[in-house]
């Protein structure tokens, strides 16, 4: 089995090592390349073909939230994780607009870091416990005002897939929940995603915000 092909973004060289020798020692990953600013994790992520980006948000040149952009619109199947000290949710608002799957605390656990890796990889969401609970106020008080939540009638299937996707589960994951087939849950999902006219799943995590259907995370 392909290893997944990981790139490390960070501007301190003593963490890019430790990462490194996180990341290396799973059977299932290995670090395809590494910068030290935004300019250049741009351009060799790019160009390295990585499946998963570990994007710090603190970098010179281009911010995380501006490298994750440009990435996500030169190589749209790269998927990003963030990787922050920053508990502050308007950070975390600007990755996901800036088409992130993921953030992760650096004070978080080696193994959530894993796990985090593996879930962006497969097309999951991963928001870290010690923030998600925090943005739905944040989010859900920023959609109310703007009134941008999307209005389309979801059946009550489309509803349990997107609250699922929107959690960060995949495919397969969300059809042993539901007891359904991957190809019925990939059905639902894409009829979901019609009706909401948006086309991606961090797309759908923003729709779970707005609803209000992520405050038990």
């Amino acid at each position: 089995m392909d290893k997944l092909r990981i790139f490390l973004a960070d501007d301190h060289a003593v963490v890019r090592a430790g990462l490194k020798t996180l990341v290396d020692a799973q059977a299932d990953m290995v670090v395809v390349g590494e910068a030290g600013d935004g300019q250049m994790a741009l351009e060799q992520a790019r160009d390295c073909a990585a499946d998963v980006v570990i994007m710090d948000i603190s970098m010179p040149q281009l911010n995380g939230a501006e490298a994750t952009a440009q990435l996500r619109q030169q190589c749209p199947d790269v998927k990003v994780l963030a990787l922050s000290v920053h508990e502050d949710t308007g950070y975390l608002r600007k990755l996901l607009e800036a088409g992130a799957s993921g953030y992760v605390l650096k004070r978080s656990a080696a193994d959530t870091l894993i796990q985090a890796i593996r879930m962006v990889a497969g097309g999951g969401m991963y928001l870290d416990p010690a923030i998600a609970g925090k943005i739905v106020g944040s989010l859900l008080g920023k959609s109310a005002l703007e009134g941008d939540a999307p209005v389309a009638e979801l059946s009550e299937r489309e509803t349990d897939v997107v609250r699922l996707i929107a959690q960060g589960y995949s495919n397969k994951e969300i059809a042993a929940q539901l007891n359904l087939s991957v190809k019925t849950v990939e059905t639902y999902k894409a009829r979901a995603m019609e009706k909401l006219g948006v086309e991606s799943r961090v797309a759908l995590v923003r729709y779970a915000l707005q609803r209000g259907w992520l405050q038990e995370i």
